[in-house]
């Protein structure tokens, strides 16, 4: 199996996770259209929305909300705002 991915979100040649992230057919698309790099940002990027917006994790709603954001995200659209937060200079 190789270690790299053509990363969706960065539409290059990347480094790939080590494993799907997810069981069944959603878990293996997205360990072979994501890279490591994405995921680990995506990974960043949920917990400040679950912390920032106070979202319950068992609510049904809730996994809708971050599949349609992680979606968003992977696409390079404009996610939810996150209240208080400020990016990084590049």
């Amino acid at each position: 199996m190789s270690n790299t991915v053509v990363c969706r979100k960065y539409q290059q040649e990347l480094e790939a996770m080590a494993r799907p992230p997810y069981p069944g057919p959603k878990g293996l698309k997205i360990f072979e259209t994501v890279s490591k790099k994405a995921w680990m940002e995506w990974l960043g990027l949920q917990t400040m929305l679950i912390n920032e917006k106070q979202l319950n994790v068992l609510d049904p709603s809730t996994k809708v909300f971050l599949d349609e954001q992680l979606e968003k995200f992977l696409s390079n659209e404009q996610i939810e705002k996150i209240e208080g937060y400020v990016p990084p200079e590049k």
